[in-house]
């Protein structure tokens, strides 16, 4: 009995999940099903490792990975999944909701934010990596979202700034008024983008929680829960982002970081079960044009 009833549901249960490499992107719970062609695009689990920090997002530099949580961090060897390091803050302390993190020449850089407190205030918390000490911090104030990541390209400094509906949110101001913001050197804004309508019917009434640059020097995204990450171009006219494939992932939404020692290589979060996962990005898509050679060493899975 048990054999045919695994038998009759286990379809169903791969039709929830989508198909990796197919370009299917999963329906989410009361969500909108969005079909995308076959693009031969993928992302392939190569290894997982546990950590209680596992709750918001990843970081990685040529060693070490990073689980993040609201106000801890933990350093782990990238080969043994070990715990190097850590960071704690206070209960009470200023630091209340981190989210994805970057680490650029021995820092690691956080988003921040009084997540689920309005008005909505956010920042930038630096560490230093080898000692695990937080030694600096950029505030935005109130400005237009709460900070969810954080990636440096292009010469610039790039965040997400998220926006709710409900919890976390501020009335009239839904995930439709999520935005990506581009920053100079000084934190100047240069410019700022907007998701197209098809990826913020995916956020449901959440926002986009991960965000990093890639293979093709593209932004890969990523929702608050879906198993998928959204490959976006910035435009060159307009201020709305150019939606260039969903692709489904190992991941529950949250924060993503690309290994710098492994341009292929995207670290993602499973939330529920406090894992890290690394994932091998395979793109085998027939695209024409416009692929560099991060994407090219992609193709073949590298």
């Amino acid at each position: 009995m048990r054999l045919l009833l695994a038998f009759l549901f286990a379809p169903l249960f791969v039709a929830s999940l989508g198909t990796p490499g197919t370009g299917s992107a999963p329906s989410l719970q009361g969500g909108p099903a969005l079909s995308m062609p076959d693009t031969g695009r993928s992302f392939e689990e190569i290894a997982r490792f546990p950590s209680p920090y596992a709750r918001q997002g990843p970081a990685a530099d040529a060693d070490h990975f990073y689980a993040v949580t609201n106000r801890a961090i933990g350093k782990y060897d990238k080969r043994s999944g070990a715990l190097v390091e850590e960071w704690v803050g206070r209960e009470d302390g200023p630091i209340i909701h981190l989210n994805s993190g970057l680490v650029r020449e021995g820092r690691l850089y956080a988003a921040h934010s009084n997540y689920p407190g309005v008005p909505m205030v956010s920042s930038v918390e630096v560490w230093d990596v080898s000692t695990m000490e937080h030694v600096a911090s950029h505030s935005f104030g109130v400005f237009r979202g709460s900070a969810t990541w954080v990636d440096r390209f292009d010469g610039s400094w790039w965040v997400g700034f998220a926006n709710y509906e409900g919890r976390g949110g501020q009335p009239g101001r839904g995930p439709e008024w999520t935005q990506v913001v581009r920053f100079d050197d000084e934190w100047r804004p240069i410019a700022g983008f907007t998701f197209p309508p098809a990826v913020v019917e995916r956020f449901l009434d959440r926002s986009n929680s991960g965000g990093a640059f890639g293979p093709g020097g593209r932004l890969y995204a990523t929702g608050h829960d879906a198993p998928e990450v959204y490959i976006l171009d910035i435009p060159q006219r307009g201020s709305v982002l150019k939606l260039v494939d969903i692709v489904p992932a190992p991941a529950e939404g949250q924060g993503i970081a690309w290994d710098p020692a492994e341009p292929c290589h995207l670290f993602t979060i499973i939330k529920a079960r406090e894992e890290v996962v690394v994932s091998r990005f395979v793109d085998r898509s027939n695209e024409v044009g416009g692929a560099t050679t991060a994407a090219a060493e992609c193709r073949s899975g590298g």
